[in-house]
């Protein structure tokens, strides 16, 4: 191994069964929680609403996911990119550049509201997961500073 600037070089990679044995991938049988964000652009207004909400206009959102699960044979709860697809087949395609107020289930598309309905939306697309993937919690940011949330354990008490 060289040392360069303070930086070690790396110069053989581990590899499976010479290295690490398969066995030793798995560290831990603990449920472990993994974060993944995404933003998209909508446009809506509020119903109800006395404020310059009432009037259409737009936010760039985020989205937060905490997913928990169990660690497979490899060490891994679930794939980021997993996670990715089912955001875009089974979410974003209601949201991303829409007028959220026709592509959402009837309701006033507040925060509040949207980020149930997110959280509702990822907990049926993870039902079959061998890893028994729970959605721990939902974060909607509207704008950089203000956010709706909603946590797994609050969905289910109700």
């Amino acid at each position: 191994m060289k040392d360069l600037y303070g930086f070690r070089i790396v110069e053989e990679l581990q590899k499976i069964d010479e290295h690490i044995q398969k066995d030793q991938l798995k560290y831990h049988h603990k449920r472990v929680l993994v974060s993944k964000s995404f933003t998209f652009d909508a446009a809506h207004h509020l119903h109800a609403y006395e404020g310059k909400c009432k009037n259409l206009h737009g936010h760039t959102y985020e989205v937060i996911f905490g997913i928990s699960g169990y660690t497979d044979d490899r060490g891994i709860v679930v794939d980021f990119a997993n996670i990715k697809q089912l955001w875009k087949e089974e979410i974003e395609i209601h949201l991303d550049h829409k007028y959220i107020n026709e592509t959402l289930p009837p309701m006033n598309t507040t925060a509040e509201n949207i980020v149930v309905w997110v959280y509702e939306k990822m907990k049926e697309a993870l039902v079959d997961s061998p890893q028994q993937l729970k959605v721990e919690y939902v974060k909607l940011y509207e704008t950089p500073t203000s956010f709706a949330e909603v946590r797994r354990e609050w969905m289910e008490d109700e």
